[in-house]
């Protein structure tokens, strides 16, 4: 995988998993996980930090359009599939550390969590895919 493959794979994968987050975190599962906190209090920025949410979107896409490359996932149900299983392991593996160690949220909000994040990344890792697709191995467009 070439520089460029990479950066295209990193910035379209952070797009879609920022949209997509704002989408399941933000409104449709807002109140579920408002609803399953933890006890601790005053742990949520009154404005999210954009510039440090970017940056991790943009990590997280970046380990994805490598697991992609790594595992050979070429199509997009390929990368559906690898960028599920990042996800899910990620967030899984951190949840349940949060959990044992912070009072953050309840056991609830860090199972369902990690199921939102396979879904998240899973459509970040298809869309990665098929972007990549279209473009050639040295980083060209293909029509």
């Amino acid at each position: 995988m070439n520089g460029k493959r990479l950066l295209i794979g990193t910035i379209v994968g952070g797009i879609t998993l920022y949209l997509l987050g704002r989408l399941l975190w933000g409104v449709l599962f807002a109140d579920f996980f408002a609803a399953n906190t933890g006890s601790a209090t005053g742990v949520n920025r009154e404005s999210v930090l954009l510039w440090a949410s970017a940056l991790g979107m943009m990590s997280m896409a970046c380990l994805v359009t490598l697991a992609l490359h790594w595992s050979g996932a070429s199509t997009v149900f390929q990368g559906f599939k690898t960028g599920a299983i990042v996800g899910f392991l990620v967030w899984f593996g951190v949840n349940l550390i949060f959990y044992a160690n912070f009072n953050l949220s309840n056991l609830s909000a860090a199972l369902a969590d990690p199921i939102l994040e396979l879904v998240r990344t899973g459509i970040a890792g298809a869309v990665i895919a098929g972007v990549l697709g279209k473009v050639g191995e040295a980083g060209e467009a293909s029509l």
